[in-house]
């Protein structure tokens, strides 16, 4: 599987912004899903998570309420939509893929995109 984050970019806070990662590769529909993110200083940290079917999700407790995590496996894509933007939500974007089950560590993610900047000005 091949990942390609895209939709970053300066927002004020307040605002939103959609992230996109495309997919390529046979065995998208069965791979459980995720956003994570990079901090200036910071570790990688999990955002989201979504199940191979979409009938799973689950948020880190940052950005619970305010973003939403989807899948489209017939355009091969998942989509990150953030709201209510904060300053401290400005990161390098990643999204990843593993089988079976969501899990908040990194480690367990065999495939990553290249990330997508998104900058939160308060």
């Amino acid at each position: 599987v091949q990942l390609q984050a895209s939709g970053g970019g300066l927002v004020q806070a307040g605002g939103s912004l959609r992230l996109s990662c495309a997919a390529s590769g046979r065995t998208f529909g069965s791979k459980v899903m995720a956003w994570f993110r990079e901090a200036p200083g910071k570790e990688r940290e999990f955002v989201a998570g979504i199940s191979w079917n979409g009938g799973s999700t689950y948020y880190a407790d940052s950005v619970k309420g305010r973003f939403t995590i989807s899948r489209d496996n017939v355009k091969i894509s998942i989509y990150l939509e953030t709201n209510s933007l904060k300053p401290e939500d400005t990161a390098v974007y990643y999204c990843a893929a593993r089988p079976r089950i969501i899990t908040t560590s990194g480690r367990f993610y065999d495939y990553w995109g290249q990330g997508t900047l998104v900058t939160v000005s308060s």
